[in-house]
């Protein structure tokens, strides 16, 4: 309650001083500060997803997604043309949509990301989400964050599944 009371204070103030050319107005994630554009539409601040070229009100799981893209592209060396956000899926009847997936070189999934916003714990239901969505996308890879901590593994039939220390670089994943 508390994390959910302090992003909307933060949200109020920066709703007051926000321009299209000002620094963040929201929290300071694990990642390194990127550049956004943001524009107040009027009581909600929205970003600029430079991936699909449009303006997104920008909440906290989105501004999570926002510094995910930006982090797997200028440090982990993931090609944005590879990179599909917020696709939809169809489970059993039901409509679904992805956070992120990223293809290799051949247009395969090579990793499916979930993104939740900072105050959501990394916990078993998360991942529950997350295998129903690779169930039908059969990614080899995983990444789940919450802008503040990372969960990255390997699923494979025969060893389970395998978690990495950290997020990898692109071209080191194709490789494993």
């Amino acid at each position: 309650m508390y994390g959910q009371k302090l992003w909307i204070w933060t949200m109020l103030v920066w709703t007051l001083k926000c321009t299209d050319k000002m620094s963040s107005p929201f929290p300071q994630l694990a990642f390194p500060n990127y550049d956004f554009r943001f524009k107040k539409n009027g009581d909600k601040i929205s970003v600029f997803d430079e991936l699909r070229k449009k303006w997104l009100v920008c909440t906290p799981e989105e501004w999570v997604r926002q510094n995910l893209v930006k982090y797997l592209i200028n440090e982990l060396n993931y090609h944005a043309s590879l990179i599909a956000l917020e696709k939809g899926l169809s489970i059993a009847g039901r409509e679904y949509r992805f956070d992120a997936l990223v293809y290799n070189r051949e247009f395969k999934p090579l990793l499916i990301i979930e993104c939740k916003a900072p105050e959501i714990k990394l916990q078993q239901k998360v991942f529950d989400q997350i295998w129903e969505y690779n169930h039908k996308i059969n990614a080899p890879y995983f990444l789940v964050t919450n802008g503040l901590g990372f969960i990255m593994g390997k699923v494979s039939q025969q060893k389970g599944v395998e978690y990495f220390s950290k997020p990898v670089d692109f071209d080191e994943l194709l490789s494993l």
